[in-house]
């Protein structure tokens, strides 16, 4: 048998990602123990973009915590000569109320994830940001619409793709009555199902052209 030249065999691009944050990306009440993190990494799989997946949500973390920690766990995971990037979803663990005041303020929610931007833009590693999702209490949803613009505004000045998920998902009846079945926060497989595809198209574009301007989610 003849083997073929080094030339003419295909060439294998050794894609890695780390998806950071909290039960959400952890993908907590997901009786197929995915999260939408897990399925969009098989949707890449299925269109003919294998990577390698690292899952690195933490339940209950805000992003004071994930920012003291992100960048030693992916460090290892994210090598010189790979393909390297970076998904990141925090904000609801900071805006919950415990002693009469949100667990971060949002002031210092920006700066923490301002600071991940910069710090993986020095490694050179590619960075998404998804926006923190909906749950069933009005009053926390009105403090993560607030987030979600703040996120914005500095992912748009750090030139680093957000996707705006929080009001789609809060418009979406299959996922608010997902989430209201359970704890009122996190999604059976049936939610995490919704969220995944409303994030799927942008992602596989980020994948094939990280520096390509993705369209806002709405």
């Amino acid at each position: 048998m003849v083997r073929p030249a080094c030339e003419d065999l295909p060439v294998v691009l050794d894609l890695r990602v780390c998806f950071l944050g909290e039960s959400f990306v952890a993908g907590v009440g997901d009786q197929k123990c995915l999260g939408w993190a897990g399925r969009l990494a098989a949707r890449a799989t299925a269109a003919g973009q294998p990577l390698t997946y690292y899952n690195l949500g933490i339940r209950r973390e805000n992003s004071t915590e994930l920012r003291g920690r992100w960048e030693a766990e992916c460090a290892p995971r994210l090598p010189a000569g790979a393909d390297c990037r970076v998904v990141i979803s925090t904000g609801v663990n900071d805006t919950q109320f415990e002693n009469g005041r949100p667990r971060v303020d949002s002031a210092e929610s920006v700066r923490n994830l301002a600071e991940i931007l910069r710090r993986a833009r020095e490694k050179g590693w590619q960075a998404m940001v998804v926006a923190p999702p909906p749950n069933v209490d009005d009053e926390h949803n009105a403090r993560l619409l607030d987030l979600d613009v703040r996120y914005a505004e500095l992912c748009e000045q750090a030139q680093a793709p957000y996707l705006r998920a929080h009001q789609p998902l809060r418009e979406n009846q299959i996922w608010m009555r997902d989430i209201a079945a359970g704890d009122g926060y996190h999604p059976s497989a049936t939610g995490y199902d919704e969220f995944a595809a409303l994030l799927a198209p942008h992602w596989l574009l980020w994948l094939a052209d990280p520096g390509s301007e993705l369209p806002v989610v709405r």
